[in-house]
């Protein structure tokens, strides 16, 4: 079975990313040697975004150049909403979700995904 390929719009595919880490009951991150995958804010001076997909394949492509030797992980949606998105808000950093292969995509405050992975649960 072939996933379909994410879209040019950054809003579509968050709403995909909605959608499909509660179908799927996971979310999928990356990990490597110093831990999870970070780059610098595209919005916010100073910040820092830790990118995660809601299909494994699209988390793939982004094992490469400087996130090179590091690891597709599961991460359960529940797990996601209860402690992950809570401690990257005390840890002041903005989620991705599900950037394209251009690193190109939504930056977004955990508390808002919260909000938003809870309104979809209702």
């Amino acid at each position: 079975m072939t996933t379909e390929p994410l879209g040019p719009e950054a809003d579509e595919n968050y709403d995909r990313f909605i959608v499909e880490a509660l179908d799927n009951g996971c979310v999928w991150g990356l990990e490597g040697p110093e831990g999870w995958a970070l780059c610098p804010s595209e919005k916010y001076v100073d910040s820092d975004v830790m990118p995660f997909w809601s299909q494994p394949e699209f988390a793939e492509r982004h094992c490469a150049e400087e996130w090179q030797g590091y690891e597709v992980i599961a991460i359960s949606t529940e797990e996601f909403i209860e402690d992950w998105l809570p401690g990257m808000h005390e840890d002041v950093f903005l989620v991705g979700v599900n950037w394209d292969a251009a690193m190109e995509g939504t930056e977004v405050e955990p508390l808002d995904l919260l909000a938003d992975l809870e309104e979809e649960l209702k």
